[in-house]
């Protein structure tokens, strides 16, 4: 009998290329209607859009079954997690669920996964004093994991991360990073300690709306949930941001710097910005009150950000 052996993982090159300059992200998508939700994808795919990215909360859907429910809702639109939770299933499941993902919708399902946080681990029963150590654990017991279907790749997988360690893990033992809740400097960072090869994939929240005042508003509805995790506070503390920024949601300069607003030309300089600080895909995620507004809004900035 013949060993099986293992398929090739995706080329960094070929997943870069996969993933386009500009794809979005939705966490709304997680509690909303499934009808809805497939409703969403196909537009969000007609639009132009190349990948769609969709997290994972206690609240809302698991993240592989999601995105089933995503993937078979489109014919040509990449789904990627952003991220699926490692304390949420064991490395075992994980591998083998994205590698089902991968072989029934022809390699346009990429995996994204993440420590999350400590609220919401520990809130489960399970032990966050050393995420980076047991992301390690969990890689290398994905990588013996051997998937009996067959596999033209194995899927690609990013890592959420914000710091060092995680950024150089990142680079050691994934295809490149997935961070969110930063800033274009942020982006130049984490190309310093990727190095050139990684793929570099952040988040950017947007508000279309010209109204300082008003889109403050709405980012700060945004930021203030985010800025009650430490996770992204230490972060944005090595950026020079510091506790009188996180205060009330978020001062207008951290609002400012993480969630941009205006007209779409206006957005699209700032995902540039991204871009030109060494990111190869940005993912955009617009603030607003439902998917379809969040729809129509990935409508007004498709000419400007896909043109």
């Amino acid at each position: 009998m013949t060993e099986r052996t293992q398929p090739p993982i995706v080329d960094v090159a070929e997943l870069r290329r996969r993933l386009g300059r500009t794809g979005v992200w939705l966490s709304s998508l997680a509690v909303t209607p499934a009808a809805r939700v497939r409703k969403a994808a196909a537009e969000i795919e007609e639009l132009g859009y190349g990948t769609l990215w969709v997290g994972e909360t206690p609240v809302g859907r698991e993240a592989f079954t999601h995105a089933a429910l995503l993937l078979s809702a489109t014919g040509r639109l990449r789904v990627a997690t952003g991220i699926a939770n490692i304390y949420g299933r064991d490395a075992v499941a994980a591998a083998n669920g994205a590698a089902t993902l991968a072989e029934a919708w022809d390699r346009r399902f990429v995996l994204g996964l993440g420590v999350s946080h400590k609220p919401l681990v520990a809130g489960r029963g399970h032990d966050y004093s050393a995420p980076l150590s047991y992301m390690r654990d969990y890689l290398d017991a994905m990588d013996r994991t051997s998937f009996g279907a067959p596999l033209a790749e194995t899927p690609p997988r990013l890592l959420a991360a914000l710091r060092r360690g995680m950024l150089e893990l990142a680079a050691e033992r994934a295809q490149g990073a997935h961070p969110y809740f930063v800033p274009p400097e942020h982006t130049a960072k984490a190309r310093e300690i990727l190095g050139p090869d990684p793929v570099l994939a952040p988040e950017q929240a947007v508000v279309v709306e010209t109204d300082a005042d008003r889109a403050r508003e709405i980012a700060r509805e945004y930021t203030a949930m985010y800025l009650s995790l430490p996770n992204y506070t230490n972060n944005l503390r090595e950026l020079g941001f510091s506790d009188d920024d996180f205060a009330g949601g978020g001062s207008d300069r951290l609002v400012d710097a993480i969630v941009v607003r205006g007209e779409p030309e206006t957005i699209a300089e700032r995902v540039r910005a991204h871009h030109d600080a060494g990111a190869d895909h940005v993912c955009v995620q617009p603030l607003a009150d439902s998917v379809d507004v969040q729809v129509e809004h990935l409508r007004l900035l498709a000419p400007a950000l896909l043109g």
